[in-house]
C-alpha cells in the first residue's frame, strides 16, 4: 500500500505540471499550495480530554487547515501529506514512547481512497504505525449525527488484537465529538493494551475543553 501510495503521490506531481492545479487552501492558480496556506498549516497545538486520556492535536479544524485536510481526503491529493505532516509530529511528542494505533478506516473509505489518511501523514513524519485496531461491524457516516447518535453509531464497533502490555497512542485525523476516539480507547483497554493518550492532525474548534466518555 505504502509503494501505491507514494507512485499515487508521484503521478499527481506530474500531472500537475501538464494539468491546471489550485492550491489546496485558497485556489490560487499553479501552485499545490500557496505560500500563505503554507504558512497557515504551522502547528498550533491544541488539547482536550476523550474517555480520560488526553487528545492532542497539531491544528485547527478551521479555514485553511480544514480545506487542506479535506482536500487530502476527499480529493486524493496525497502530495499535501507532507505540509500536514510538522502539525502532526507537534501533536506526536509522546510517539518515541509509545505505538501509533490508527483508527481503522472504513472499507467503503479505502475503497474510495485507496489510503489511510492519518497514516499516510504520519509515514511523512517517520512516525512507527502499528495496527491494532479492527472494526467489528459497519457504522454510518458519522456526519450529521449530534453527539449522543455518534457514540451509539459507533459503539462496540472495534476491537483491539496484539495489544496486551503494548503502550499505545491512538492515531486519528480529525477529533470531532471524541465519539470514534473514546471507542478506540474502550478497545484498546479490553485488549490489555496501556493507552496513553491520543494524537490528531487536528481538532475542530471548540469554547472549552469536555470530558467525553462512551456510553
Amino acid at each position: 500500500m505504502d509503494a501505491s501510495t507514494d507512485l499515487r503521490g508521484a503521478l499527481q506531481d506530474a500531472l500537475a505540471l501538464v494539468f491546471p492545479v489550485r492550491c489546496a487552501g485558497c485556489d490560487a492558480d499553479d501552485v499545490a499550495l500557496c505560500e500563505a496556506c503554507a504558512l497557515a498549516l504551522r502547528p498550533q497545538v491544541t488539547r482536550r480530554i476523550v474517555a480520560g486520556v488526553e487528545v492532542v492535536s497539531g491544528l485547527t479544524f478551521d479555514g485553511v487547515p480544514a480545506r487542506v485536510i479535506r482536500s487530502l481526503k476527499h480529493d486524493g491529493r496525497t502530495g499535501l501529506a507532507r505540509a500536514l505532516a510538522p502539525a502532526l509530529r507537534a501533536a506526536a511528542d509522546d510517539a518515541r514512547s509509545a505505538i501509533l494505533v490508527p483508527v481503522p478506516t472504513s472499507r467503503a473509505s479505502f475503497r474510495r481512497r485507496g489510503f489511510h489518511v492519518a497514516e499516510l501523514v504520519a509515514r511523512r513524519c517517520g512516525l512507527r504505525v502499528e495496527r491494532l485496531l479492527r472494526a467489528t461491524r459497519a457504522t454510518a457516516d458519522q456526519r450529521g449525527l449530534d453527539q449522543g447518535a455518534r457514540r451509539r453509531n459507533v459503539e462496540g464497533s472495534l476491537v483491539a488484537r496484539r495489544a496486551a502490555g503494548r503502550r499505545v497512542l491512538v492515531l486519528d485525523d480529525v477529533v470531532t465529538t471524541g465519539a470514534t476516539l473514546a471507542e478506540a480507547v474502550r478497545a484498546l483497554r479490553a485488549g490489555g493494551a496501556d493507552v496513553i493518550g491520543a494524537v490528531c492532525i487536528a481538532a475542530t474548534p471548540r469554547k472549552r475543553d469536555a470530558i467525553e466518555t462512551p456510553r
